[in-house]
């Protein structure tokens, strides 16, 4: 039943064990394998693209991936895809080492074969036989006759019916609706009641925990005033718990109240991270999923049309992937293609796009005139998120959902903000404009389809097909909107854009082709200007906006993004301005003429529409509105700006306009006009927090410890989290972390070095590494000096025994590597600074935390009036607490249980001594030579 050929591992790049079926072992040069394999046959491996990569071939054709069959016998299931990862997860004993890795690798194939076989009449593998057969007959997938036998079924008949899984999915069927919630309120002694019974009897007393949760139960009260919710920050200190601690009110609430709480943090890992825990609240999985519910945005989601369309004529290339997510798509809990139970790694087993673009595009769903929509796990999840107890949500989410005026899921009446401390971020992705080539081109696509290319956008004309029969009247506004769009980039325009104006005759003729302009007393006319004869008004624009960038930056590096003040204008920008601001009036025009004809059709008493015909309509209104007119008028604002006279030097303005350049590979790949606002937390406030009855805001780094003055250290923090904007005061928590950081921790300052000599860089995070044994992450402000440290260490690193990954080195994406990380115990993890924010590893697989340098604020246009203007006078300071921020956030990685140790090292010699005051109570930074902090972090780590 097992493939009769050899098990591949390779424990570093440029590194391979081979073990043949008869039990001898080979670590040939990557040079020599392709002919080894040709006389052994086709090898057993774990994760076949990472393998090649790591050995620098072109690919590893017929290999037999544990990871496909891990996935077609345990679909959505989570294993780290490394061969102690898969151990753990089939709870067999990790291997020790390469050898023993390469000798599991069978063993671990008959497990899960053994598996299969077990459960070969589970209602999920009713159709497993057939779909097996088809992966062989149509892709000839390695595993398909092994699988067959397993299920015992080796004469099965392929048949493409077992692809549709959307024929056994269920549907989901409508709710009366809610009744208003009540206004019990949750007093702190039953929070710490409540807490007490989800950590249940035996567990361990941390009455800090109890406190916290004490606290956090204020926002559970029921408010005075309208816009004055009741506000909680509160600040507890890694290991209190603060997790459990504030689920326990807000469970409560829920339950006796009626109505769900909705729980942000800030990234999709730290959402899986929290579900989770919740599995202490609501321990059987069915009424975990009851009560609890993961919400995401749509593109988040498997989309059953984009399934059904790849599967419909897919080609044989294709087929293993869909027949994985097939299978997939049977066991999932939510659907969620992009994260929770869905692999990561699986998407990297097979080419871009593969699986990505199986997910909602942008705008792309048609809702109900979708066959599938019964059935949409989007759906799904909306509606059982009303019904819910706690709604676990992003940042993001919850505030774009404001900024669109309550979204799909409406608002909610309570939040509770975790990981708080990132808000300030998250507001200013949130709330902010950008007028670009991508997103100009984005929406052409939305409105017109793919114009002749490949892939399903369908344009707005297909959305409406249906209503435009019964309705005509749609037609003269849907005609002058797609003539309008025209306007706008089209395909292929980064080809062009960069390219000197040059008329384009076939194009022009195009343009001159004007629709009938029916008469009428409300439907705007496209005036004639906005004939465009010559070029299209918005590539015109994106030309203006890098000659202009490129006029008033410095010759730098061509790798890196550019950016320059929007005033003065450069010449040719007001006139490529006013040409782009009349098309986009031109566009707008029938847009909002046509979404008041669907509104107006809803509103007939006349009319006597369906049920599906009236949702198609609220559905149209509610589509273009947000997807096309929002954005059009957020745009001709920005574009009116440039006809303004310039703010004053030290005027404070509400929003920062600037233009920039987008690079990649040294290549110019877009230009735009950029709006954010000066203090996203404003709209924060007014927009997401006000309208709530009861707001938490938690993080274990709400503020600056470093402040001598407490009470404007609390201000600094209402300041990044946008309560001083709103009219109630904040309730203030503070509970400090349980840990002993004094004598659980090292933090070292390398002053013997230079920061900026990739060579020295590269030889101390080697030396380290290897002192503490493995368990280490490399965080860098930089790719290029990633990538350059990566190179240089990987091969001492592996005659260490050491196992070395890197974003933006590896074929996988950074939770994958995460999860490596935390399985593999001596292993050592390279990324940037942002990746601190995904990394919670306890134990001993995080022990040793490097920087390369301090994490200073991106100098841009952006962040220099925001220290201007937001620093209270004091613009040092400002980049100050940035940087003491991150530092103390990546500090706290380290220390994630009470028996945890680590040493954290700054690789900069030129680091403030004012900085290292941030982080956490009772740690004394030590400034030394490389070698003594090699001495001391072996001999700190060996104490335990």
């Amino acid at each position: 039943m097992l493939p009769d050929g050899p098990a591949l591992v390779t424990p570093a790049p440029g590194r391979a064990a081979l073990l043949t079926p008869d039990g001898e072992l080979f670590t040939p040069h990557p040079r020599e394998l392709p002919a080894l394999l040709r006389e052994l046959g086709a090898p057993i491996l774990v994760h076949a693209p990472a393998t090649a990569k790591r050995l620098n071939l072109p690919g590893l054709p017929g290999a037999y991936d544990l990871l496909e069959l891990f996935a077609f016998c345990l679909p959505a299931t989570p294993a780290p895809p490394t061969p102690r990862g898969l151990a753990l997860a089939l709870d067999m004993e990790p291997p020790a080492d390469a050898e023993a890795a390469a000798a599991l690798l069978p063993q671990m194939a008959a497990e899960l074969l053994r598996r299969l076989a077990r459960a070969r009449s589970a209602p999920l593998n009713k159709d497993a036989g057939a779909l097996a057969a088809r992966m062989r007959d149509a892709a000839d997938w390695p595993w398909a006759e092994a699988v067959l036998a397993a299920i015992g079924q080796p004469a099965a008949r392929g048949s493409a019916d077992a692809l549709k899984v959307w024929r056994v999915l269920p549907d989901w069927e409508e709710e009366a609706p809610a009744p208003p919630p009540s206004s019990h309120t949750v007093t702190p002694a039953e929070a710490r009641t409540r807490l007490a019974e989800i950590l249940g009897d035996g567990a361990e007393q941390r009455p800090s925990q109890a406190d916290f949760s004490s606290a956090a139960s204020m926002a559970f009260t029921p408010r005075d005033n309208p816009g004055e919710p009741r506000l909680v920050l509160a600040e507890a200190g890694t290991g209190t718990g603060k997790t459990l601690g504030y689920v326990a009110p807000a469970s409560l609430w829920a339950e006796r109240n009626g109505a769900p709480v909705w729980i942000a943090t800030y990234t999709r890992n730290l959402q899986r991270q929290l579900d989770q825990e919740l599995a202490r609240l609501y321990p059987d999985p069915e009424e975990r999923r009851k009560r609890v519910v993961i919400r995401k945005g749509r593109e988040n989601y498997l989309c059953l049309l984009n399934y059904d369309e790849a599967v419909t004529g897919a080609m044989a290339g294709r087929i293993t992937a869909l027949s994985l997510v097939s299978r997939w798509a049977l066991a999932t809990r939510d659907g969620d293609i992009l994260g929770g139970d869905f692999p990561g790694w699986l998407a990297e087993l097979f080419p871009a796009g593969a699986i990505s673009l199986l997910a909602d595009r942008r705008g792309e769903c048609i809702h109900s005139a979708c066959p599938h929509w019964k059935r949409c796990y989007v759906e799904h999840s909306i509606r059982r998120a009303a019904g819910a107890h706690l709604v676990v949500a992003n940042h993001a989410l919850v505030m774009v959902q404001a900024a669109l005026g309550g979204g799909e899921d409406g608002p909610a009446l309570r939040y509770v903000f975790d990981e708080g401390h990132h808000l300030f971020d998250a507001a200013d992705g949130a709330f902010s404009a950008e007028l670009s080539g991508a997103e100009m081109a984005e929406l052409r696509r939305w409105l017109m389809g793919n114009e002749g290319g490949r892939g399903r956008a369908r344009g707005l004309r297909r959305r409406l097909e249906e209503l435009l029969v019964d309705h005509p009247a749609l037609l003269p506004p849907l005609e002058l909107t797609e003539h309008a769009a025209r306007a706008l980039p089209s395909p292929g325009w980064w080809d062009r854009w960069a390219a000197l104006p040059e008329a384009d005759a076939e194009r022009a003729e195009d343009r001159e082709e004007l629709p009938e302009d029916p008469r009428g007393p409300t439907l705007p006319r496209i005036p004639s200007r906005a004939v465009f004869r010559d070029s299209s008004p918005a590539e015109e624009f994106l030309r203006a906006v890098r000659g202009q960038v490129m006029a008033r930056t410095a010759e730098g590096d061509p790798l890196y993004d550019a950016e320059c003040d929007l005033h003065p204008l450069h010449e040719g920008l007001p006139e490529a301005a006013a040409s782009l601001e009349t098309a986009l009036e031109s566009l707008r025009d029938p847009l909002k003429y046509l979404g008041k004809l669907l509104a107006a059709l809803l509103e007939d008493p006349e009319q006597e529409l369906e049920t599906g015909v009236r949702i198609r309509l609220e559905t149209a209104c509610r589509s273009i509105e947000r997807r096309a007119v929002m954005p059009l008028t957020a745009w001709l604002s920005m574009l009116r700006r440039l006809r303004e006279d310039p703010t004053e030097p030290g005027q404070r303005p509400t929003y920062v306009d600037w233009l920039a350049l987008t690079r990649r590979e040294g290549r110019d790949i877009d230009a735009g006009l950029h709006r954010h606002w000066l203090d996203p937390t404003v709209p924060f406030a007014t927009q997401v927090a006000a309208p709530a009855h009861g707001v938490l805001i938690a993080s274990a780094t709400l503020r600056d410890t470093a402040r001598r003055d407490p009470e404007a250290a609390w201000r600094e923090a209402e300041a990044r989290t946008g309560v001083q904007h709103l009219a109630a005061p904040a309730i203030r928590a503070a509970v400090p972390s349980p840990f002993d950081y004094a004598a659980n921790t090292r933090a070292f300052v390398v002053e013997d070095m230079s920061r900026d000599s990739p060579g020295q860089v590269a030889a101390a995070m080697q030396q380290l590494f290897v002192a503490a044994g493995g368990g280490a992450l490399g965080l860098f402000t930089a790719i290029r000096r990633l990538r350059d440290v990566h190179a240089r260490i990987a091969p001492a690193l592996a005659e260490a025994g050491l196992p070395l990954y890197a974003q933006h080195v590896d074929a996988m994406d950074s939770a994958t590597l995460v999860d490596i990380f935390r399985a593999e115990e001596d292993s050592c993890l390279l990324g940037t600074d942002a990746l601190r924010d995904g990394v919670d590893v306890p134990g001993r697989a995080l022990r040793l935390l490097v920087f390369d340098r301090v994490p200073w604020p991106r100098p841009s246009i952006l962040h220099r009036e925001r220290r201007i203007h937001l620093s209270g006078g004091r613009p040092g300071g400002y980049d100050d607490a940035i940087a003491r921020h991150r530092l103390r956030q990546a500090f706290g990685r380290l220390i994630r249980r009470a028996d945890d140790r680590g040493v954290f090292v700054l690789l900069d010699p030129r680091t403030p001594s004012r900085l290292l005051a941030g982080l956490p109570e009772g740690v004394v930074p030590q400034r030394l030579g490389l070698a003594e902090a090699v001495r001391q972090t072996t001999a700190f780590l060996a104490e335990r």
